[in-house]
């Protein structure tokens, strides 16, 4: 006994003052199971799944606050109640999925199954291992409350927690500097949690936008599946780029016109979301103004003008899977311009929708998306992978370095939109992208070898695929993980090992391993 305590006391980290304040997340998440509540009284199903759920997490959040009544929280226990918190929230997001598939043929009753469609749905990624039957089987309810998580999580938890908890303010600005370490949330105001609630208030502003234009086109005849139903759901999933869409078949189900309205909230998602507050604050030049943004449009634009290329000339899709109402590209330019912007768009912000199953496309086009996976949105917004800024500051260290080769002597930092980029932050964007990359290809080889150990043939473009839309918080891949497909046909300990690619991916990998070592904990 004396021995622990003495243990417990050489510990750096307040783990107590952690778990509590997960538990206040873990109790409020409750409110947000009210909205699908509702909707299974509505429709008379899953009303007790629900009923459950909101009692175990209110009963469980009590539980955890009561750890500790004052909670003091330091740097250390912000890394390790940001990290918890995305653990919580998806154990907590995987218990109506459980209870729904109880006694059905559903593959959520598994709960490794249940766990990777949470944590994909809270992480924004938008892999999943429903199949195109669980979206027949399963109630509305259920399914809002997949795409709410998506929503919730978008923006982030913490951040959300930040915004509405008073508990959380005094030590908010160290929790969303762990909940996005890179390159991340920009304070806005002299207040971090009047940032926070400012951020929300323009993803919610853009979510309650996209509903309206999509709701409008189906009153006007432009979408005639875009129901209410849909035209909240698709929001819910593309501001956070989530892509969990309500429908089987991704976007491809709706109309042209849906598809291009949609496009332009999947960019905007993919913005720095403090250029969205300045610009609602009357400086419009913002975004010509900046070097990350002009990057970012740069790098989309090319994509999809090459690609729409390929696609135009016949090298993009083979026709044999498209369902019949949906047209073949066939030479329309139309076709081409619009279904290589939106896939470039979806893959690059991470949203993960499909416009069509580009798993017919040819090996090129499949390349030039597989290179997009890795590129991801801006920092400060609800993209994920490496981001754009890394990438930029990368090119431009490069730059400085050759330029520094033939003059030595020369004194040439790296510059950011005028603004000088300190070189302890160079430093930490290529160790960050060097993890990233490492994690990655050991990624590769730890699911291709369990595939071969289950007799589950796997290309080693599927593999990599696999991989990159897991840990980059993408969603779909090519071949068996495609966009029309998903992941339910790998062995329980992939799912397991993709389920802890989304959680460090989406905590951009830093603080999940800071947390395994020694140092954090004893030093």
């Amino acid at each position: 006994m004396l021995g622990a305590t003495a243990q417990s006391r050489s510990l750096r980290v307040d783990w107590r003052a952690a778990v509590s304040l997960v538990g206040s997340v873990v109790k409020y998440l409750s409110v947000a199971m009210l909205a699908p509540m509702l909707l299974a009284l509505y429709y008379g199903e899953d009303v007790g799944v629900f009923g459950i759920t909101i009692v175990l997490t209110v009963f469980a959040g009590i539980a955890l606050e009561r750890l500790d009544t004052d909670p003091d929280l330091g740097a250390r226990e912000a890394f390790l109640m940001v990290s918890l918190t995305w653990l919580a929230v998806t154990v907590v997001g995987a218990v109506p999925y459980v209870l729904a598939g109880m006694g059905t043929e559903s593959t959520l009753a598994n709960p490794v199954n249940a766990l990777f469609e949470s944590m994909s749905g809270f992480t924004t990624t938008g892999a999943t291992v429903m199949g195109s039957i669980g979206f027949e089987r399963h109630s509305h309810a259920l399914l809002l409350w997949r795409q709410l998580t998506q929503w919730l999580g978008g923006m982030g938890i913490v951040v959300l927690a930040v915004a509405i908890l008073p508990e959380l303010s005094v030590g908010g600005a160290q929790l969303m500097d762990a909940e996005a370490p890179g390159p991340g949330i920009e304070k806005l105001t002299p207040r971090i949690a009047e940032t926070a609630r400012a951020l929300w208030l323009a993803y919610l502003g853009f979510t309650v936008l996209e509903f309206v234009l999509l709701y409008g086109l189906h009153l006007a005849g432009f979408a005639p599946n875009m129901g209410l139903y849909n035209a909240v759901a698709h929001p819910l999933t593309t501001m956070p780029t989530g892509g969990f869409s309500p429908a089987a078949r991704s976007i491809e189900a709706f109309s042209a016109a849906v598809q291009w309205v949609v496009i332009p909230f999947m960019v905007v998602a993919g913005t720095n979301f403090a250029l969205i507050w300045r610009a609602t604050q009357g400086n419009l030049d913002v975004f010509h103004e900046d070097s990350e943004f002009r990057f970012y449009a740069g790098v989309m634009a090319t994509l999809s003008a090459v690609i729409a290329g390929l696609l135009f000339a016949g090298l993009g899709p083979g026709l044999a899977s498209i369902p019949e109402q949906v047209l073949p590209i066939d030479g329309s330019a139309e076709r081409s311009l619009r279904h290589a912007t939106f896939q470039v768009t979806s893959i690059v912000t991470t949203t993960g929708y499909a416009s069509m199953d580009f798993n017919t496309w040819s090996d090129a086009t499949k390349y030039l998306l597989l290179f997009g996976m890795f590129v991801g949105g801006s920092a400060g917004s609800t993209g994920g992978a490496v981001k754009m800024i890394r990438w930029l500051v990368i090119l431009k260290s490069l730059r400085r370095e050759l330029f520094t080769t033939i003059h030595p002597e020369a004194v040439s930092p790296v510059r950011l939109g005028g603004r000088v980029i300190d070189e302890r932050a160079v430093r930490g964007i290529y160790a960050f992208t060097l993890l990233y990359l490492v994690l990655f290809f050991v990624s590769v080889a730890v699911v291709f070898f369990d595939c071969a150990r289950v007799g589950y043939s796997l290309s080693v473009l599927e593999v990599m695929s696999a991989v990159a839309a897991t840990l980059g918080n993408v969603g779909p891949g090519f071949g068996a993980v495609g966009p029309m497909n998903g992941y339910t046909d790998f062995a329980w300990t992939s799912k397991a090992y993709m389920i802890f690619l989304m959680w460090a991916g989406r905590l951009e990998i830093l603080p999940v391993f800071v947390l395994l070592t020694r140092a954090y904990w004893r030093s």
